[in-house]
Protein backbone atom coordinates (compact mmCIF):
# COMPACT_ATOMS: atom_id res chain seq x y z
CA UNK A 1 0.00 0.00 0.00
CA UNK A 2 0.92 3.18 -1.25
CA UNK A 3 0.72 6.53 0.21
CA UNK A 4 1.55 10.02 -1.45
CA UNK A 5 4.27 12.19 0.61
CA UNK A 6 3.31 15.63 1.66
CA UNK A 7 5.62 18.19 -0.12
CA UNK A 8 8.22 19.60 2.39
CA UNK A 9 7.75 22.95 3.67
CA UNK A 10 9.70 25.86 2.22
CA UNK A 11 11.56 28.23 4.88
CA UNK A 12 9.42 29.81 7.80
CA UNK A 13 8.46 33.24 6.96
CA UNK A 14 10.42 35.61 9.27
CA UNK A 15 8.61 36.54 12.53
CA UNK A 16 5.87 34.00 12.23
CA UNK A 17 5.39 30.80 13.89
CA UNK A 18 7.00 27.36 12.58
CA UNK A 19 3.99 24.66 12.08
CA UNK A 20 5.12 21.67 11.78
CA UNK A 21 3.77 18.56 9.61
CA UNK A 22 2.51 15.67 11.11
CA UNK A 23 5.34 13.27 11.58
CA UNK A 24 4.19 9.56 9.72
CA UNK A 25 5.37 6.38 11.56
CA UNK A 26 8.21 4.90 10.54
CA UNK A 27 8.89 2.13 8.23
CA UNK A 28 9.28 -1.32 9.20
CA UNK A 29 12.89 -2.10 8.76
CA UNK A 30 14.22 -5.75 9.14
CA UNK A 31 16.78 -6.41 11.51
CA UNK A 32 20.55 -5.53 10.47
CA UNK A 33 22.41 -8.66 8.89
CA UNK A 34 25.60 -9.63 7.54
CA UNK A 35 23.96 -8.78 4.22
CA UNK A 36 22.50 -5.57 5.12
CA UNK A 37 25.41 -2.92 4.60
CA UNK A 38 24.89 0.15 6.72
CA UNK A 39 24.35 3.10 4.35
CA UNK A 40 25.84 6.48 3.92
CA UNK A 41 23.95 9.10 5.67
CA UNK A 42 22.69 12.15 3.88
CA UNK A 43 23.79 15.46 4.86
CA UNK A 44 21.11 16.74 7.30
CA UNK A 45 19.36 13.55 7.99
CA UNK A 46 19.95 12.18 11.85
CA UNK A 47 22.21 9.57 12.66
CA UNK A 48 19.20 7.19 14.06
CA UNK A 49 17.33 7.45 10.95
CA UNK A 50 18.43 4.48 8.89
CA UNK A 51 17.14 3.76 5.26
CA UNK A 52 16.41 0.51 3.85
CA UNK A 53 18.81 -1.21 1.96
CA UNK A 54 18.92 -1.48 -1.74
CA UNK A 55 19.44 -3.83 -4.74
CA UNK A 56 23.30 -4.88 -4.83
CA UNK A 57 22.47 -5.23 -8.99
CA UNK A 58 21.57 -1.29 -9.26
CA UNK A 59 24.26 0.88 -9.83
CA UNK A 60 24.55 4.03 -7.69
CA UNK A 61 23.66 7.23 -9.52
CA UNK A 62 25.53 10.68 -8.82
CA UNK A 63 23.39 12.92 -6.71
CA UNK A 64 23.18 16.68 -7.02
CA UNK A 65 25.13 18.88 -4.83
CA UNK A 66 22.95 19.79 -1.70
CA UNK A 67 21.29 23.32 -1.73
CA UNK A 68 21.42 24.94 1.51
CA UNK A 69 18.08 26.97 1.93
CA UNK A 70 17.58 30.51 1.48
CA UNK A 71 18.95 32.74 4.25
CA UNK A 72 16.31 34.86 5.77
CA UNK A 73 16.23 38.30 4.66
CA UNK A 74 18.40 40.60 7.37
CA UNK A 75 16.53 42.93 10.20
CA UNK A 76 17.53 46.26 10.74
CA UNK A 77 19.81 47.12 13.10
CA UNK A 78 18.02 48.38 16.03
CA UNK A 79 18.95 51.43 17.83
CA UNK A 80 19.89 51.26 22.08
CA UNK A 81 18.68 54.21 23.59
CA UNK A 82 21.60 56.12 25.42
CA UNK A 83 21.99 55.60 28.66
CA UNK A 84 20.96 58.08 31.28
CA UNK A 85 23.68 60.31 32.40
CA UNK A 86 23.65 60.70 36.40
CA UNK A 87 27.06 62.78 36.93
CA UNK A 88 28.55 60.27 38.75
CA UNK A 89 30.15 58.31 35.62
CA UNK A 90 33.49 59.83 36.21
CA UNK A 91 35.37 57.01 34.71
CA UNK A 92 32.75 56.92 31.46
CA UNK A 93 35.33 55.70 28.72
CA UNK A 94 33.04 54.48 25.89
CA UNK A 95 35.02 50.83 25.19
CA UNK A 96 35.45 50.82 21.34
CA UNK A 97 33.09 49.55 19.06
CA UNK A 98 32.76 46.23 18.44
CA UNK A 99 34.28 44.63 15.11
CA UNK A 100 32.38 43.06 12.79
CA UNK A 101 32.72 39.24 13.16
CA UNK A 102 32.72 37.41 9.64
CA UNK A 103 30.11 34.83 9.01
CA UNK A 104 31.78 31.20 9.21
CA UNK A 105 31.12 29.15 6.21
CA UNK A 106 30.79 25.54 6.12
CA UNK A 107 34.34 23.90 5.03
CA UNK A 108 34.42 22.48 1.84
CA UNK A 109 33.34 18.80 1.66
CA UNK A 110 36.42 17.44 0.48
CA UNK A 111 35.11 13.46 0.16
CA UNK A 112 31.28 14.10 -0.64
CA UNK A 113 28.78 11.43 -0.10
CA UNK A 114 26.75 9.72 -2.56
CA UNK A 115 23.10 10.26 -1.88
CA UNK A 116 21.45 6.37 -2.15
CA UNK A 117 17.63 7.11 -3.06
CA UNK A 118 15.03 5.26 -1.14
CA UNK A 119 12.63 3.32 -2.42
CA UNK A 120 10.17 4.76 0.27
CA UNK A 121 11.81 8.32 -0.34
CA UNK A 122 10.99 8.64 3.81
CA UNK A 123 11.10 12.28 4.63
CA UNK A 124 12.72 13.28 8.26
CA UNK A 125 10.74 17.10 8.90
CA UNK A 126 12.50 17.41 12.44
CA UNK A 127 15.94 17.52 11.59
CA UNK A 128 16.09 21.28 13.13
CA UNK A 129 15.82 19.64 16.41
CA UNK A 130 19.54 18.23 16.30
CA UNK A 131 22.98 20.20 16.55
CA UNK A 132 23.97 18.82 13.30
CA UNK A 133 22.06 21.26 11.37
CA UNK A 134 22.07 24.28 13.53
CA UNK A 135 24.38 26.37 11.24
CA UNK A 136 22.02 25.68 8.58
CA UNK A 137 19.51 28.30 9.76
CA UNK A 138 21.73 30.39 11.58
CA UNK A 139 21.52 34.15 11.11
CA UNK A 140 24.98 36.40 9.94
CA UNK A 141 26.43 38.04 13.25
CA UNK A 142 24.84 41.82 12.69
CA UNK A 143 27.30 45.10 13.49
CA UNK A 144 25.37 47.58 15.66
CA UNK A 145 26.71 50.48 15.84
CA UNK A 146 27.09 52.62 19.18
CA UNK A 147 24.42 54.86 20.14
CA UNK A 148 25.27 58.55 18.85
CA UNK A 149 23.89 60.83 22.01
CA UNK A 150 24.07 64.02 19.27
CA UNK A 151 26.85 65.34 21.88
CA UNK A 152 30.24 66.53 21.28
CA UNK A 153 33.50 64.83 22.42
CA UNK A 154 34.16 68.43 23.34
CA UNK A 155 31.38 68.83 25.33
CA UNK A 156 31.65 65.75 26.84
CA UNK A 157 35.25 66.49 28.18
CA UNK A 158 33.78 70.06 29.35
CA UNK A 159 31.88 67.97 31.86
CA UNK A 160 34.42 66.11 33.36
CA UNK A 161 35.42 68.73 36.21
CA UNK A 162 31.50 68.91 36.86
CA UNK A 163 31.32 65.33 37.71
CA UNK A 164 34.41 65.27 39.89
CA UNK A 165 32.83 68.35 41.74
CA UNK A 166 29.74 66.18 42.11
CA UNK A 167 31.53 63.80 43.92
CA UNK A 168 33.37 65.71 45.88
CA UNK A 169 30.29 66.50 47.34
CA UNK A 170 28.49 63.28 47.40
CA UNK A 171 31.25 62.27 49.32
CA UNK A 172 32.03 64.98 51.72
CA UNK A 173 27.68 64.24 52.33
CA UNK A 174 28.37 60.47 53.07
CA UNK A 175 31.45 61.16 55.26
CA UNK A 176 29.43 63.73 57.39
CA UNK A 177 26.79 61.31 57.67
CA UNK A 178 28.98 58.87 58.43
CA UNK A 179 30.37 61.28 61.15
CA UNK A 180 26.95 62.04 62.56
CA UNK A 181 26.39 58.29 62.92
CA UNK A 182 29.48 57.55 64.72
CA UNK A 183 28.75 60.37 67.27
CA UNK A 184 25.08 58.97 67.48
CA UNK A 185 26.72 55.75 68.58
CA UNK A 186 29.78 56.56 70.58
CA UNK A 187 29.33 60.79 71.48
CA UNK A 188 27.27 61.91 74.50
CA UNK A 189 26.38 65.22 76.27
CA UNK A 190 28.22 66.23 79.19
CA UNK A 191 28.12 69.23 81.46
CA UNK A 192 31.31 71.21 83.03
CA UNK A 193 32.11 71.96 86.21
CA UNK A 194 31.01 70.91 89.67
CA UNK A 195 27.89 71.68 89.79
CA UNK A 196 25.40 74.11 91.02
CA UNK A 197 22.55 72.94 93.38
CA UNK A 198 21.88 70.41 95.89
CA UNK A 199 19.68 67.26 95.11
CA UNK A 200 19.35 63.77 96.91
CA UNK A 201 19.67 60.39 94.74
CA UNK A 202 18.79 57.13 95.68
CA UNK A 203 20.83 54.00 94.19
CA UNK A 204 19.16 51.38 94.71
CA UNK A 205 20.30 47.41 95.29
CA UNK A 206 21.75 45.90 92.49
CA UNK A 207 22.08 48.97 90.36
CA UNK A 208 24.25 48.88 87.79
CA UNK A 209 26.64 51.76 86.61
CA UNK A 210 24.63 52.26 83.69
CA UNK A 211 21.11 52.73 85.80
CA UNK A 212 23.12 54.99 88.35
CA UNK A 213 23.47 57.00 85.11
CA UNK A 214 20.23 56.90 84.40
CA UNK A 215 18.95 58.07 87.74
CA UNK A 216 21.54 60.81 87.87
CA UNK A 217 20.52 61.89 84.30
CA UNK A 218 16.81 62.03 85.50
CA UNK A 219 17.64 63.84 88.79
CA UNK A 220 19.56 66.85 86.56
CA UNK A 221 22.88 65.84 87.77
CA UNK A 222 24.28 64.52 84.52
CA UNK A 223 23.44 65.61 81.17
CA UNK A 224 23.35 62.16 80.21
CA UNK A 225 23.85 58.84 81.44
CA UNK A 226 26.68 58.01 78.67
CA UNK A 227 28.99 60.85 80.73
CA UNK A 228 28.61 59.15 83.71
CA UNK A 229 29.18 55.45 82.37
CA UNK A 230 32.18 56.71 80.59
CA UNK A 231 33.69 58.59 83.23
CA UNK A 232 33.31 55.47 85.68
CA UNK A 233 35.52 53.22 83.52
CA UNK A 234 38.67 54.72 84.73
CA UNK A 235 37.43 54.17 88.58
CA UNK A 236 36.92 51.05 90.47
CA UNK A 237 35.38 52.75 93.49
CA UNK A 238 31.88 53.35 91.54
CA UNK A 239 31.19 49.32 91.71
CA UNK A 240 31.84 49.44 95.26
CA UNK A 241 28.70 52.00 95.76
CA UNK A 242 25.97 51.00 98.51
CA UNK A 243 22.15 51.23 98.18
CA UNK A 244 21.65 54.34 99.67
CA UNK A 245 20.88 58.36 99.35
CA UNK A 246 23.49 60.61 98.65
CA UNK A 247 24.07 64.10 98.35
CA UNK A 248 25.26 65.27 94.74
CA UNK A 249 24.75 68.98 92.62
CA UNK A 250 22.80 69.65 89.47
CA UNK A 251 24.69 70.31 86.12
CA UNK A 252 28.12 68.22 87.25
CA UNK A 253 29.95 66.80 84.74
CA UNK A 254 30.74 62.72 84.28
CA UNK A 255 33.54 63.14 86.12
CA UNK A 256 32.74 65.25 88.91
CA UNK A 257 29.41 63.02 89.67
CA UNK A 258 32.01 60.00 90.02
CA UNK A 259 34.09 61.90 92.01
CA UNK A 260 31.11 62.82 93.93
CA UNK A 261 29.86 59.71 94.74
CA UNK A 262 32.52 57.67 95.70
CA UNK A 263 33.95 60.25 98.44
CA UNK A 264 33.78 59.94 102.04
CA UNK A 265 30.56 61.19 103.46
CA UNK A 266 28.81 61.52 100.56
CA UNK A 267 25.99 58.73 101.41
CA UNK A 268 23.71 59.95 103.86
CA UNK A 269 20.70 58.80 105.83
CA UNK A 270 22.22 55.79 107.13
CA UNK A 271 21.13 54.04 110.47
CA UNK A 272 23.09 50.81 111.74
CA UNK A 273 21.06 49.51 114.66
CA UNK A 274 23.59 46.89 116.28
CA UNK A 275 22.38 43.83 118.38
CA UNK A 276 21.53 44.72 122.17
CA UNK A 277 21.30 48.38 121.38
CA UNK A 278 18.41 50.17 123.67
CA UNK A 279 16.42 53.30 122.52
CA UNK A 280 18.34 55.49 124.50
CA UNK A 281 21.89 56.58 125.11
CA UNK A 282 23.82 54.23 127.49
CA UNK A 283 26.95 56.01 129.57
CA UNK A 284 29.81 53.35 129.53
CA UNK A 285 32.46 53.16 132.83
CA UNK A 286 35.00 55.41 131.14
CA UNK A 287 32.74 57.93 130.47
CA UNK A 288 32.06 57.50 126.75
CA UNK A 289 28.67 57.21 125.42
CA UNK A 290 27.41 54.36 123.56
CA UNK A 291 24.78 55.98 121.31
CA UNK A 292 20.88 54.94 121.22
CA UNK A 293 18.62 54.25 118.57
CA UNK A 294 16.89 57.37 119.18
CA UNK A 295 20.34 59.24 118.37
CA UNK A 296 21.36 57.07 115.66
CA UNK A 297 17.84 57.83 113.69
CA UNK A 298 18.47 61.45 114.45
CA UNK A 299 21.50 61.64 112.88
CA UNK A 300 20.67 59.45 110.24
CA UNK A 301 18.18 62.40 109.07
CA UNK A 302 20.88 64.62 108.98
CA UNK A 303 22.12 66.64 105.71
CA UNK A 304 22.96 69.81 104.47
CA UNK A 305 20.80 70.72 101.40
CA UNK A 306 22.04 74.03 100.02
CA UNK A 307 22.50 75.44 103.03
CA UNK A 308 19.50 74.04 105.32
CA UNK A 309 19.88 71.10 107.66
CA UNK A 310 17.13 68.20 107.46
CA UNK A 311 18.16 66.91 110.93
CA UNK A 312 15.25 65.75 113.46
CA UNK A 313 15.90 66.12 116.89
CA UNK A 314 16.05 63.43 119.51
CA UNK A 315 13.19 64.46 121.28
CA UNK A 316 11.17 65.03 118.53
CA UNK A 317 11.55 61.20 117.71
CA UNK A 318 10.68 60.69 121.50
CA UNK A 319 7.88 62.10 121.86
CA UNK A 320 6.30 60.66 118.30
CA UNK A 321 7.38 57.27 120.30
CA UNK A 322 5.28 57.64 123.27
CA UNK A 323 1.66 59.27 121.07
CA UNK A 324 2.04 58.40 117.34
CA UNK A 325 -0.49 55.56 116.15
CA UNK A 326 2.32 52.54 116.70
CA UNK A 327 -0.28 50.46 114.15
CA UNK A 328 -0.34 53.54 111.78
CA UNK A 329 3.47 53.23 112.09
CA UNK A 330 3.77 49.91 111.26
CA UNK A 331 4.05 48.00 114.43
CA UNK A 332 3.62 44.06 114.39
CA UNK A 333 0.05 43.16 115.28
CA UNK A 334 0.54 41.28 118.23
CA UNK A 335 2.98 44.40 120.02
CA UNK A 336 -0.20 47.14 119.52
CA UNK A 337 -2.41 45.77 121.45
CA UNK A 338 -0.07 45.32 124.50
CA UNK A 339 2.02 48.51 124.47
CA UNK A 340 -0.31 51.00 122.83
CA UNK A 341 -2.08 51.90 126.22
CA UNK A 342 1.75 53.05 127.31
CA UNK A 343 2.75 56.76 126.86
CA UNK A 344 6.41 56.24 127.73
CA UNK A 345 8.27 56.30 124.54
CA UNK A 346 9.81 52.96 125.77
CA UNK A 347 6.77 50.83 124.46
CA UNK A 348 8.53 50.39 121.25
CA UNK A 349 11.68 49.08 123.09
CA UNK A 350 12.62 46.01 121.07
CA UNK A 351 10.31 46.27 117.97
CA UNK A 352 13.40 48.03 116.23
CA UNK A 353 15.48 45.13 114.66
CA UNK A 354 18.74 45.28 114.24
CA UNK A 355 20.19 45.78 110.77
CA UNK A 356 20.98 48.57 108.52
CA UNK A 357 18.58 51.18 107.30
CA UNK A 358 18.36 53.88 104.30
CA UNK A 359 16.42 56.70 105.58
CA UNK A 360 15.89 59.65 103.90
CA UNK A 361 17.07 63.15 104.95
CA UNK A 362 14.26 65.47 104.72
CA UNK A 363 11.50 62.76 105.75
CA UNK A 364 9.66 63.92 109.31
CA UNK A 365 9.70 62.08 112.35
CA UNK A 366 6.75 59.75 111.77
CA UNK A 367 7.82 59.19 108.27
CA UNK A 368 11.18 57.91 109.88
CA UNK A 369 9.95 55.70 112.98
CA UNK A 370 7.05 54.26 110.18
CA UNK A 371 10.37 53.38 107.73
CA UNK A 372 11.92 51.85 110.45
CA UNK A 373 8.88 49.69 112.32
CA UNK A 374 8.08 48.62 108.91
CA UNK A 375 11.00 47.65 108.25
CA UNK A 376 11.57 45.72 111.37
CA UNK A 377 8.24 44.71 112.11
CA UNK A 378 8.87 42.15 108.10
CA UNK A 379 12.64 40.97 109.99
CA UNK A 380 11.36 39.98 113.40
CA UNK A 381 8.60 37.53 111.50
CA UNK A 382 11.90 36.37 109.05
CA UNK A 383 13.27 35.39 112.41
CA UNK A 384 10.87 33.39 113.44
CA UNK A 385 8.56 35.01 115.81
CA UNK A 386 5.10 35.55 114.72
CA UNK A 387 1.78 36.06 115.81
CA UNK A 388 1.37 31.86 116.17
CA UNK A 389 4.66 31.86 118.19
CA UNK A 390 4.12 29.96 121.80
CA UNK A 391 6.09 28.65 123.91
CA UNK A 392 5.49 27.29 127.19
CA UNK A 393 2.06 29.24 127.05
CA UNK A 394 3.73 32.96 126.30
CA UNK A 395 2.80 35.04 123.72
CA UNK A 396 4.63 36.32 121.40
CA UNK A 397 5.61 39.50 122.77
CA UNK A 398 6.86 38.20 125.79
CA UNK A 399 8.78 35.82 123.96
CA UNK A 400 10.60 38.99 122.46
CA UNK A 401 10.81 39.97 126.06
CA UNK A 402 13.00 36.70 126.60
CA UNK A 403 14.69 37.44 123.64
CA UNK A 404 15.89 40.68 124.75
CA UNK A 405 16.92 39.55 127.95
CA UNK A 406 19.29 36.40 126.40
CA UNK A 407 20.73 38.99 124.12
CA UNK A 408 22.31 41.07 126.96
CA UNK A 409 22.70 38.21 129.20
CA UNK A 410 25.77 36.36 127.24
CA UNK A 411 27.13 35.77 124.03
CA UNK A 412 25.99 33.76 121.20
CA UNK A 413 27.69 30.57 122.22
CA UNK A 414 25.54 30.58 125.85
CA UNK A 415 22.03 32.23 124.02
CA UNK A 416 20.04 28.72 124.31
CA UNK A 417 21.67 27.87 128.06
CA UNK A 418 20.55 31.33 129.38
CA UNK A 419 16.94 30.62 127.43
CA UNK A 420 17.09 27.47 129.47
CA UNK A 421 17.50 29.44 132.92
CA UNK A 422 14.83 32.50 132.35
CA UNK A 423 12.18 29.34 131.57
CA UNK A 424 12.87 27.17 134.32
CA UNK A 425 12.86 30.17 137.12
CA UNK A 426 9.56 31.27 135.36
CA UNK A 427 8.46 27.82 135.80
CA UNK A 428 9.30 27.86 139.47
CA UNK A 429 8.06 31.39 140.20
CA UNK A 430 11.28 32.05 140.97
CA UNK A 431 12.56 35.82 140.27
CA UNK A 432 14.89 36.57 137.39
CA UNK A 433 17.25 38.81 139.16
CA UNK A 434 18.90 39.59 135.89
CA UNK A 435 21.33 42.99 136.57
CA UNK A 436 20.87 43.54 133.18
CA UNK A 437 16.94 44.88 133.91
CA UNK A 438 18.37 47.06 136.79
CA UNK A 439 21.00 48.23 134.37
CA UNK A 440 18.38 49.05 132.05
CA UNK A 441 16.83 52.22 134.31
CA UNK A 442 19.94 53.23 135.18
CA UNK A 443 21.61 53.02 131.33
CA UNK A 444 24.68 51.21 132.60
CA UNK A 445 26.32 48.52 130.81
CA UNK A 446 27.96 46.69 133.72
CA UNK A 447 26.98 42.75 134.37
CA UNK A 448 27.05 43.39 138.01
CA UNK A 449 25.15 45.90 140.14
CA UNK A 450 25.14 46.90 143.65
CA UNK A 451 22.98 46.65 146.47
CA UNK A 452 21.60 49.88 146.33
CA UNK A 453 21.17 49.49 142.66
CA UNK A 454 19.00 46.12 143.59
CA UNK A 455 17.22 47.38 145.97
CA UNK A 456 15.91 50.70 143.93
CA UNK A 457 12.33 49.64 143.17
CA UNK A 458 10.96 50.03 139.88
CA UNK A 459 9.09 47.82 136.52
CA UNK A 460 12.15 46.50 135.43
CA UNK A 461 14.12 45.31 138.61
CA UNK A 462 13.76 41.64 139.03
CA UNK A 463 15.59 41.86 141.69
CA UNK A 464 12.08 43.08 143.29
CA UNK A 465 9.57 42.26 141.24
CA UNK A 466 9.09 38.73 139.46
CA UNK A 467 8.43 37.49 136.16
CA UNK A 468 9.30 39.22 132.59
CA UNK A 469 10.11 42.88 132.66
CA UNK A 470 6.90 45.04 130.90
CA UNK A 471 8.76 45.80 127.43
CA UNK A 472 11.78 44.12 125.59
CA UNK A 473 15.01 45.81 126.90
CA UNK A 474 16.98 46.00 123.95
CA UNK A 475 17.07 45.24 120.10
CA UNK A 476 17.07 41.31 119.87
CA UNK A 477 18.79 39.59 117.33
CA UNK A 478 17.62 36.53 115.05
CA UNK A 479 19.86 34.37 117.14
CA UNK A 480 18.16 35.49 120.74
CA UNK A 481 14.93 35.55 119.41
CA UNK A 482 15.61 31.74 117.92
CA UNK A 483 16.99 30.33 121.47
CA UNK A 484 14.05 32.35 122.80
CA UNK A 485 12.34 30.12 120.79
CA UNK A 486 14.09 26.69 121.36
CA UNK A 487 16.42 26.77 124.36
CA UNK A 488 17.81 23.74 125.37
CA UNK A 489 16.28 21.47 127.97
CA UNK A 490 17.67 20.68 131.77
CA UNK A 491 17.86 21.86 135.12
CA UNK A 492 19.65 24.89 134.95
CA UNK A 493 18.62 28.14 137.20
CA UNK A 494 22.01 29.86 137.74
CA UNK A 495 24.30 31.46 135.40
CA UNK A 496 27.43 33.84 135.94
CA UNK A 497 29.78 34.92 133.47
CA UNK A 498 33.07 32.77 134.46
CA UNK A 499 35.17 34.22 131.80
CA UNK A 500 36.63 37.16 130.13
CA UNK A 501 35.64 36.30 126.73
CA UNK A 502 32.38 36.24 127.65
CA UNK A 503 31.39 32.84 128.36
CA UNK A 504 29.52 31.94 131.68
CA UNK A 505 29.23 28.87 133.96
CA UNK A 506 25.69 27.55 134.65
CA UNK A 507 24.45 25.63 137.59
CA UNK A 508 21.14 23.50 139.17
CA UNK A 509 21.34 24.51 142.29
CA UNK A 510 22.97 27.39 144.97
CA UNK A 511 26.40 25.43 145.73
CA UNK A 512 27.34 24.71 142.64
CA UNK A 513 26.57 28.33 141.63
CA UNK A 514 28.43 29.94 144.73
CA UNK A 515 31.48 27.78 142.94
CA UNK A 516 30.96 29.19 139.78
CA UNK A 517 31.30 32.93 141.32
CA UNK A 518 34.19 32.04 143.36
CA UNK A 519 36.04 30.26 139.70
CA UNK A 520 34.74 34.08 137.86
CA UNK A 521 36.87 36.10 140.64
CA UNK A 522 39.65 34.44 140.19
CA UNK A 523 39.78 34.75 136.59
CA UNK A 524 38.84 37.93 136.45
CA UNK A 525 35.98 37.74 134.91
CA UNK A 526 34.36 40.11 137.11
Amino acid sequence: MTSEQPPRPGPPHPGSPRRRPPVPPPPQVPPRGADRPMPARRPGVPRHARPEPQAPATPPTPAAPPTQPPMPPRRPPARRPAPPDHGLDLFDERPPPPRPRRPRQPPPDESPTEIIHLEDDYEYDDYDDYPENADEERAEPEYIEPPDDGEPVETRRKRKPLRWLVALVVLALIGGGAWYGIDAVFGYDDFEGSGESDVLIEISAGDSTGAIGQELAGAGVVASAKAFVKASEDNSKVLSLQPGYYVVKTKMSGAAAVAKLTQDGSRVGVLQVRAGTQLDDITQPDGTVTPGVFTLLSKASCAQLNGQSTCIPVEQLRDTAAKADLAALGAPDWAVPVVSGSTDARRIEGLVAPGVYDVKPGWSAEELLGYVLKTSATRIQTAGLTATSKFQGRTPYETLIVASLIEREGVKQDFENIGQVIYNRLAQNMRLQLDSTVNYLLDKPVVTTTDDDRNRPGPYNTYKIPGLPPTPISSPSPEAIQAAEEPTQGTYVYFVKCEKNGLSCFASDLPEHEQNKTLARQRGAY
